[in-house]
């Protein structure tokens, strides 16, 4: 196949990346060129554009046509806009990832499946989400324009572990907590129901959809089936880090109504609800598909990648201060109410 990748170095998109790599096909990334390093010489071209400027983009694509366009990288209806204005005629299935965050919240149901209705009061970014899918599909109903739509949700790499509560500067400063000895925030009481999906999982899913017939004009979610609790979650990685666990409540709420980090999408419209989903729809389409990293075995990876590199080892001592503050302003509460 010959493919394009808008973007193709995240942490979604790095593991499809590598898996096509492996596999030989033609693929092409097209980005701003921060992240290629590993992908130099080994894909068969790195167009490094601005992607946002339509015309240089144009130009970059000439006359060329391809099997499969993915854009890893559109948030909003003008950049698909852009894409369709672009690749219309040009692709034989054009695959957006949306985002599982997109689906309806508060959940009515906590199983989710691709028919789940979507609706986000909480984040705009889902909202914006959404809006993205429902352009792609009138061009599709109207225009025959092949599209795919993926929903990720919680995805993660070596780079860095998956969490609920951290800060701007990622979840490594909940990991020095952690071997500090200092307790961790959780949401609620940690007993919601999550699902944690290894990138190289997502890719097999998402590969066995590119170039497959049954995808065009549908909606797929690519998830792992283990279904977790946020306890669970971090217990799990206290126990790799050989620390005790110490964990402290903290309801989701509060934290986004004393928070000027993202809570109010980030756990409200998305982390603090209980979900599980059903990949039926996804299995059906790829028969014989194997989703079977094991949470515990793909972060313990995760974990070792991280405490070998340094350049993964961000400090975020402004959040370490925040978690201490709101931890000892409830502490004083408790004696208060006592």
């Amino acid at each position: 196949m010959k493919v394009l990748f808008i973007g193709g170095t995240g942490t979604i998109s790095s593991a499809i990346t590598r898996s096509l790599i492996e596999k030989g096909e033609d693929l092409y990334l097209l980005n701003r060129g921060n992240r290629n390093g590993e992908f130099a010489g080994k894909v068969k071209e790195i167009i490094v554009k601005d992607v946002n400027d339509e015309e240089e983009l144009k130009a970059a694509i000439g006359d060329q046509t391809f099997d499969v366009v993915c854009d890893f990288i559109g948030f909003v209806v003008p950049q698909l806009e852009r894409d369709y204005r672009v690749f219309a005629g040009k692709t034989k299935q054009f695959m957006y990832i949306s985002s599982a965050s997109a689906y309806n919240k508060p959940c009515m149901d906590y199983v989710i499946t691709e028919a789940t209705t979507l609706a986000n009061p909480y984040w705009q970014y889902s909202r914006d989400k959404i809006a993205c899918e429902e352009f792609l599909m009138k061009q599709y109903r109207d225009n025959g324009f092949p599209v795919t739509i993926i929903r990720p949700s919680h995805t993660y790499c070596e780079r860095e572990v998956p969490m609920g509560v951290h800060g701007n500067k990622g979840s490594y400063q909940v990991i020095k907590r952690m071997l500090e000895g200092k307790p961790v925030i959780i949401h609620g009481d940690g007993t919601s129901l999550w699902t944690m999906t290894h990138n190289s999982d997502f890719a097999k899913g998402f590969i066995g959809l590119m170039g497959n017939p049954h995808a065009i004009g549908e909606a797929f979610q690519i998830t792992n089936d283990e279904t977790l609790t946020w306890n669970q979650i971090y217990k799990t990685i206290a126990d790799i880090l050989n620390v005790e666990f110490k964990p402290y409540y903290v309801s989701s709420r509060f934290l986004a109504d004393v928070s000027d980090y993202d809570y109010e999408g980030g756990l409200i419209g998305d982390k603090a609800n209980s979900v599980v989903f059903n990949n039926t729809k996804l299995k059906r389409a790829v028969p014989g598909l194997d989703m079977n990293v094991r949470f515990e075995q793909g972060i313990r990876s995760t974990i070792e990648y991280i405490l070998s590199h340094p350049e993964c080892q961000l400090d975020d001592p402004d959040f370490d201060m925040w978690c201490d503050k709101v931890i000892d302003i409830l502490e004083n509460a408790k004696k208060l109410i006592k």
